[in-house]
C-alpha cells in the first residue's frame, strides 16, 4: 500500500480531470519541479495506484442507454465459473463481490430494455447461478469519483519535501 500526500493528490486531481495532461504541464500548475512530477507519476503506476488512462464514455451518447444492476446468488462453489462466465458477455461492465443473500452485484449496459431482458435470460443461464434481481438505473446524479476520499484522506500528510511554490 503506498501513502499518499498532499502532492500526489494535487497531481491525481489534474489527471482525474484531463488524463491527457502532461508532466510540464503538471509542474507548471502545481509549482513544483518536472522531475518532482516525473518520479511521483511513476511512483503511483509503479504502486499500482494509477491502473491506466482511458476516456470517459458516456454509454448513453454511444447508443447502449439502458444501465442496470444485475444481484446475483450464485452456488458457493461456483464462483469462479460464474465469473469467467460473465467475463465472457460484452454487455458486463464490472462484477463486485458482495456479503449478504446475494453473491455478485453485475453492472450491465444494454441498447434497451428488451436487450436487457435477453441479457439477464442469458446470465440466468450461467451454471452456478441460483437467483437473479435486476434494478434499472435511472440516472447517475453522482458519478464513481474518488478525488473527494483522497482529499480526506490526505488532509494532514503535508506535501512530503515538494512543497509547491505559493
Amino acid at each position: 500500500m503506498t501513502s499518499l500526500d498532499r502532492l500526489d493528490l494535487q497531481i491525481l486531481r489534474k489527471l482525474t480531470d484531463d488524463a491527457r495532461t502532461g508532466v510540464v504541464e503538471l509542474s507548471s500548475a502545481l509549482g513544483v519541479s518536472r522531475n518532482t512530477v516525473q518520479s511521483r507519476v511513476r511512483r503511483l503506476e509503479e504502486s499500482g495506484v494509477v491502473t491506466g488512462y482511458e476516456p470517459r464514455v458516456d454509454l448513453a451518447q454511444a447508443g447502449v442507454a439502458v444501465q442496470a444492476f444485475v444481484a446475483l446468488e450464485i452456488t458457493q462453489v461456483g464462483m469462479a465459473s460464474v465469473v469467467s462466465g460473465l467475463a465472457g458477455i460484452p454487455q458486463v461492465l464490472e462484477v463486485h463481490a458482495t456479503t449478504g443473500r446475494e453473491d455478485l452485484l453485475v453492472r450491465v449496459a444494454t441498447g434497451t430494455q428488451a436487450e436487457l431482458q435477453e441479457l439477464v435470460v442469458r446470465i440466468l443461464a450461467i451454471p452456478g447461478v441460483v437467483h437473479s434481481s435486476t434494478t434499472l438505473a435511472l440516472t447517475t446524479p453522482l458519478p464513481y469519483r474518488v478525488i473527494p476520499l483522497l482529499d480526506e484522506t490526505t488532509r494532514h500528510t503535508g506535501w512530503g519535501r515538494s512543497t509547491p511554490k505559493p
